[in-house]
């Protein structure tokens, strides 16, 4: 299965960007998924920013509270992250992927990601 992320950027700090992953499983395996937003900077291990379950509950990591929001679209199959008040330690790759019961276990293959970059 294909996760595709796109719309990164290049941002000033305070400012917005939504990202969107669109994902390639069937609609009804795409419904039962839990996703994840993950982001990853050069050394450092990818670590989750924000997931969205079936049910549409929602998760954030402490420093996305209040500033990001995650949300789907069964519809499209596809994964949205809206990040507000960007900040430089903000940059990152980010990526989506479906969350397999085990912890810290991803479903499918890595995308791509896209990259984020705040500017100070």
């Amino acid at each position: 299965v294909q996760l595709q992320a796109s719309g990164g950027g290049l941002v000033q700090a305070g400012g917005s960007l939504k990202l969107s992953c669109a994902c390639a499983a069937s609609k009804r395996t795409f419904r039962l998924n839990n996703f994840g937003w993950y982001r990853q900077t050069p050394g450092k291990q990818r670590e989750l920013v924000a997931s969205v379950n079936s049910d549409g509950s929602t998760d954030y990591a402490d420093y996305a509270k209040g500033r990001f929001t995650v949300s789907r679209d069964n519809a499209k199959n596809s994964v949205y992250l809206q990040m507000n008040s960007l900040k430089p330690e903000d940059t990152a790759v980010y990526y989506c992927n479906a969350l397999h019961q085990f912890p810290g276990m991803v479903v499918y293959p890595w995308g791509q990601g896209t990259q984020v970059t705040v500017s100070s």
